[in-house]
């Protein structure tokens, strides 16, 4: 009996009786984190992180039976025992452990090891079996140290307001736009100016604020006053509010976007945007070696991204590595939309998340 295999909705521990982030309904399904590629509606019964349950809630059904566990919490599922532990990515974001009599694999979902105030960080699992994102999987991305991105936000935010304009800073709204605004708040005392938040983004402070997780002041556009004077503001929306009539109030404006693709020239010329930086949720090319390599596995299966790259690089290394192709999509929609594209998000108002990405 395989402990992990791939079937029609995603990876199976036969063992145990569950999916791992599945993406069509099933009986049991445990889930790492509540972007909308991992968390799918309709399965009959979720287990994910305590931490993560308020996005849980928010991203799944209403009424759906979600059960959770803290991390480094034990639990015994049919024949294989269970545990969850910090993936670094967004709140909640957790690494599947499954130990059974043949060995033990880890599911690390996505990840990142660099630092992020809003979640614990990664926490290293040994295994036997590791399976592996890899977003970022070539020798090009490597992320500059977060706080060094956030003081150039503060910079561009700050020059924008000595010529007037308002600055417009693109992230997309689970993880990426909170992790901004507590990177902020910890580079400067007082801000440059007030922050004013597109509707889907302040749906999910209000959900890392549920969970205690502390985050600037911050103002719903929607819900500023008649007459609001918008050049000394930074205002923070997902991709799809670019070229749209709701941008047309914060002329004249400097805009940006924030994402692990900034960091190709290419990129950011074709996106046409005023500025880009780059700031990931997902490990870079030495992040994703340096857990491979701290999980001690002898078996690396490698999921979404530049999964084939990573495998012949690791199987040069002399890894027992293999492509796994599965419908997760890491920051594929952000690229789309960092080149200009429009992302499949929530207008001003809507109920409901972000299209998936990190």
């Amino acid at each position: 009996m395989a402990l992990l295999r791939m079937t029609d909705a995603g990876f199976y521990c036969e063992p145990g009786g569950f999916h791992i982030d599945p993406w069509r309904p099933v009986e049991r399904a445990v889930i790492t984190h509540a972007h909308g590629d991992h968390a799918r509606g309709g399965s009959a019964a979720y287990l994910g992180t305590a931490e993560g349950l308020p996005l849980l809630r928010a991203r799944l059904d209403p009424g759906a039976h979600i059960e959770t566990m803290a991390y480094g919490e034990h639990r015994r599922v049919g024949a294989v025992d269970v545990s969850l532990h910090p993936a670094g990515h967004v709140l909640g974001s957790a690494q599947l452990r499954i130990a059974h009599s043949s060995g033990v694999a880890v599911v690390s979902g996505d990840y990142k090891l660099a630092p992020d105030p809003t979640c614990p960080p990664f926490e290293p699992v040994p295994c036997d079996l590791f399976v592996t994102e890899s977003t970022f999987g070539l020798p090009i991305y490597r992320w500059d140290d977060p706080r060094d991105t956030m003081r150039a936000i503060l910079a561009w935010w700050t020059d924008n307001l000595a010529h007037g304009r308002t600055s417009v800073l693109f992230a997309y709204a689970l993880g990426k736009a909170q992790r901004i605004l507590s990177g902020l708040a910890a580079a400067a005392h007082p801000l440059p100016g007030p922050i004013y938040t597109h509707g889907a983004i302040e749906r999910i402070n209000a959900a890392y604020r549920e969970a205690r997780v502390v985050l600037p002041s911050t103002t719903r556009v929607a819900e500023a006053p008649a007459g609001t004077c918008w050049s000394d503001a930074l205002v923070i929306a997902p991709p799809s509010a670019r070229g749209s009539r709701w941008m047309h109030r914060f002329d004249p404006s400097s805009t940006a976007f924030a994402s692990g693709w900034m960091a190709l020239r290419g990129t950011r010329r074709r996106a046409g945007l005023d500025r880009g930086f780059a700031l990931s949720d997902h490990a870079d090319w030495p992040g994703l070696n340096q857990a491979i390599e701290a999980s001690g596995a002898a078996r690396v299966l490698v999921t979404h991204g530049y999964r084939d790259e990573l495998t012949q690089w690791l199987r040069g290394e002399g890894r027992d590595a293999e492509p796994v192709e599965t419908r997760f999509e890491g920051d594929t929609l952000e690229v789309g939309a960092a080149a200009g594209e429009v992302a499949d998000e929530p207008a001003e108002g809507a109920a409901g998340f972000e299209a998936p990405a990190g």
